[in-house]
């Protein structure tokens, strides 16, 4: 049985097929029978012809009217997705998907905490799960456990610590030093007649700064300024200046009123590095010399922008 041909097209082909043309039999059409048999089939398949191309053509219409009905329908939404998020300053972020139910993680560099939470997700409504990290430096000098060795002095930096030991110039001559506090050394009394020895510094205090890399300038580091003892007249004239360690430019000197100068980074910074500038303040009475003071401000540049 031939199941993709009507019935009555296999029932017209029987005989044809039952007698090859080769071989006589009594039960096989004769000539007039086969020709009209043929004509059948030809108009049968004529018949079949038609059908289907009315059926190819209906096809053709319903789908035209379905493109048609389809464009016609308002466009598909656009996917939902969440505020695009910044890796935290001084840490990193993990992933670059926005869209509903995808993750974003955040971590922060050595020497800093996450404050926040470490994942978010978007939501349906285009929100994220939570606010935005940030990462905040780790005071490892605040800590319970000393970071380091006796007698030194733990300084908190950006990322990081430093442990300092300022020490007073070894004497020299009739010209010494005692140490006050651990950041201030003070001149022992100078003879009466040794002019040299009054010229010298008569305090010395040490000053640490930690600094972000690359902070935008002018700005003012260090303020430094006259303190008169109580019932005697101060100075009536200061003089400030640069001592050493600005060989490459990178600070300036100036008055911000009578009393006080201010050491001003004029030169953008590029950490990690640490810096030492003397800054001297000059104290004069009519005209007269009176005493030298110098302050030893040492800078740490953090290696991160924050």
């Amino acid at each position: 049985m031939v199941p993709n041909l009507p019935r009555a097209l296999f029932l017209l082909l029987l005989p044809l097929l039952a007698c090859p043309a080769s071989r006589a039999s009594q039960n096989c059409l004769n000539k007039p029978q086969l020709l009209t048999a043929i004509r059948q089939l030809q108009q049968l398949l004529k018949g079949q012809e038609t059908r289907f191309a009315e059926g190819i053509r209906s096809m053709k219409s319903r789908l035209a009217a379905l493109h048609s009905s389809v464009s016609k329908v308002a466009p598909d939404a656009p996917p939902v997705s969440c505020p695009a998020l910044n890796a935290p300053s001084d840490g990193r972020k993990f992933g670059s998907k926005y869209l509903v139910d995808h993750e974003v993680h955040f971590a922060c560099n050595p020497g800093f905490r996450l404050v926040g939470p470490s994942s978010v997700v978007c939501l349906p409504n285009g929100t994220w799960t939570g606010e935005q990290p940030h990462c905040k430096d780790v005071d490892e000098c605040a800590g319970p456990q000393s970071m380091c060795p006796q007698g030194t002095t733990c300084i908190n930096t950006g990322g990081g610590f430093q442990c300092v030991s300022p020490e007073c110039p070894e004497g020299s001559g009739n010209v010494s030093y005692v140490k006050t506090s651990p950041f201030q050394c003070e001149r022992n009394p100078c003879p009466m007649d040794s002019r040299p020895c009054r010229h010298m510094p008569k305090t010395i205090s040490f000053h640490y700064l930690s600094l972000p890399s690359n902070l935008r300038t002018p700005i003012t580091l260090f303020r430094m300024a006259t303190a008169s003892a109580p019932g005697r007249p101060g100075p009536n004239s200061l003089r400030f200046g640069i001592g050493g360690g600005n060989s490459r430019g990178h600070f300036v000197m100036q008055r911000s009123d009578r009393q006080t100068g201010e050491l001003i980074l004029v030169q953008t910074l590029e950490g990690p590095q640490t810096l030492e500038v003397d800054v001297d303040m000059s104290e004069y009475q009519d005209r007269s010399f009176q005493a030298n003071h110098v302050s030893k401000v040492t800078i740490f540049v953090s290696p991160y922008d924050f």
